[in-house]
């Protein structure tokens, strides 16, 4: 019965080894929460500038400016007539005060009433004469029994004449024809000896008063073309006129030279 016998030992070692292992196994978990911990403060700081973070700013409130009111301008109120008061637009005196020289004199009479002597005058909007006109005396308003202006009207001045524009000359085409004087030129001599003939055409610029002031030859024998030219500067025409006022007049005459 107690050929087996278990001898009881000490359990210091076992409860050494465990509490060796929980102490580990405490050292370890609490290493990896530290890391854990270290590693998430540096995966925040490195993603701090990816997100999106709104910044509030307290500003303080901008005065607005008070938009003042526009004045309200009072409107000229017409000047009531009184009865015994004579109204005027303008203040005109009357042609028997010979004390009160104009400053000018015009023939154009004025559609306002003179101011009448003895009687209180207001400047108003209107035309109107006192029924029963009393002295002037003292009262509200504009006042006035002495007039000293006197209102001239100026005639305008007449229109200036503008000056008619010249007109450009008119051509006449050949104007042999129209001549009132063309003479003849003289057939030269060292045109006779080349025995040269042919027509010769003179271009001619006439006048308001029908006389050659230009003359030149643009056809024609050279020999020929001088006396020609000569011939049409004593030419004289009559004036053309065109809707009643004479112009000036371009054209042509012809020359026939006969050799001999």
């Amino acid at each position: 019965m107690f050929d087996n016998l278990v001898e009881s030992s000490s359990h210091k070692e076992d409860l050494s080894r465990k509490g060796s292992f929980i102490v580990a196994t405490a050292l370890i978990y609490g290493v990896l929460m530290l890391a854990f911990f270290v590693a998430g403060i540096y995966w925040y700081d490195n993603h701090l500038g990816q997100m999106e973070l709104e910044l509030t700013t307290l500003v303080a409130p901008v005065p607005v400016p008070q938009q003042k009111q526009p004045e309200q301008k009072q409107e000229a109120k017409p000047v009531k007539p009184e009865q015994n008061v004579d109204v005027r637009k303008e203040l005109i005196a009357d042609v028997t005060r010979t004390e009160l020289v104009p400053k000018e004199v015009s023939a154009k009479a004025s559609d306002v009433p003179p101011v009448r002597r003895g009687v209180t005058t207001v400047l108003g909007t209107e035309n109107t004469s006192a029924a029963a006109p009393m002295p002037a005396g003292p009262g509200a308003g504009t006042v006035v029994t002495a007039p000293t202006k006197v209102a001239i009207a100026d005639e305008p001045p007449p229109p200036e004449a503008k000056p008619t524009p010249p007109r450009a000359p008119i051509s006449g085409g050949v104007l042999n024809g129209k001549a009132l004087s063309l003479p003849k030129p003289p057939y030269p001599p060292i045109a006779r000896a080349a025995h040269a003939s042919g027509t010769v055409v003179v271009q001619v610029l006439i006048d308001e008063n029908g006389n050659v002031v230009s003359a030149h030859a643009v056809s024609g024998h050279p020999l020929l073309q001088a006396v020609a030219v000569q011939a049409a500067r004593s030419a004289r025409f009559s004036p053309t006129k065109l809707s009643g006022q004479p112009v000036k007049v371009t054209g042509v005459i012809q020359y026939n030279f006969v050799a001999q």
